[in-house]
């Protein structure tokens, strides 16, 4: 049963994470999503010093607060002219720093700390468990699903909104669809997924799942229907895989998880490169 919520835990955070990314990679913000697995640790570090407790309300707050004010901070920077890449490097190790001293200074005695916001343990998640609805399982499980329903949800309802101004920014505007509030929005869900995974997983996998998944289905998808498909495919993949191949090398299981990320990767690169050049020998 440990080994079952193990990997749900991965496949959940594959899932919701591969979701999320498909409109990050589309949007050309998969930088934002190291931004915000970053400084959500602010959000939260604040949290707890305001409620002294670690519970997923609060660390879900603080964490919408983190990412939300992440991003209108790059945006404000933007606007005045700074480079996009230059803001979020600026921004996202400005409120990580913070985040560490606060940590330091306020909560040295909490399972709280570097090491595990960056690396995560999923191998503990079985033992850290919610009972809701007389249904007992793991929080991170619970947190994860709450989130996977908020995203497919969001998706659901602005798909169409999402698509047209990411393609097509100027026309999106010029018909009067709330960009600014589909963006704001989008990052909220980016905190929120964020938040749900890196408790367990940590903030590098978080990264990996937020991107690599999503760029590899950019590599053979058709559409954005077809991406997501892929995406989400990838994403269960490497948890499963990821988690059979830790056990089998006695390491890591979130940092196989991402190394299964990058493999998927270059398999997927590799084989739309030989596919390419089959297709130019096959023309000449």
């Amino acid at each position: 049963m440990i080994e079952f919520w193990i990997i749900l835990t991965g496949v959940l955070v594959g899932i919701t994470c591969s979701l999320a990314g498909v409109f990050l990679i589309l949007r050309k913000m998969s930088m934002m999503a190291d931004a915000i697995s970053h400084t959500v640790l602010f959000g939260i570090v604040l949290s707890f010093l305001i409620t002294q407790t670690l519970s997923g309300a609060g660390m879900i707050i603080g964490a919408i607060v983190a990412g939300l004010l992440t991003a209108f901070l790059i945006q404000s920077l933007q606007a005045s002219n700074i480079q996009e890449d230059a803001a979020i490097g600026l921004i996202f190790t400005t409120l990580f720093a913070i985040g560490v001293l606060l940590i330091t200074l306020f909560a040295g005695n909490v399972h709280l700390d570097v090491e595990h916001v960056l690396m995560g343990e999923i191998a503990f998640v079985p033992w850290d468990q919610w009972t809701l609805f007389s249904i007992t399982m793991p929080k991170a499980v619970w947190m994860l699903s709450f989130v996977l329903v908020i995203d497919v949800l969001y998706l659901a309802f602005f798909f169409k909104e999402l698509k047209l101004s990411t393609f097509d920014p100027v026309y999106a505007a010029t018909i009067g669809l709330p960009l600014a509030f589909l963006h704001y929005s989008f990052m909220t869900t980016i905190s929120l997924t964020t938040v749900a995974s890196f408790d367990s997983v940590g903030a590098i996998l978080v990264v990996a799942m937020l991107v690599a998944p999503a760029a590899s289905a950019y590599l053979i998808s058709r559409s954005v229907i077809g991406m997501i498909g892929y995406s989400v495919t990838f994403g269960i993949m490497s948890a499963i895989g990821g988690y059979y191949l830790a056990k089998w090398f006695d390491t890591s299981i979130s940092g196989m998880m991402a190394v299964s990320l990058g493999g998927i990767f270059i398999i997927v690169l590799c084989g739309q490169k030989w596919q390419q050049r089959n297709y130019k020998t096959n023309l000449s």
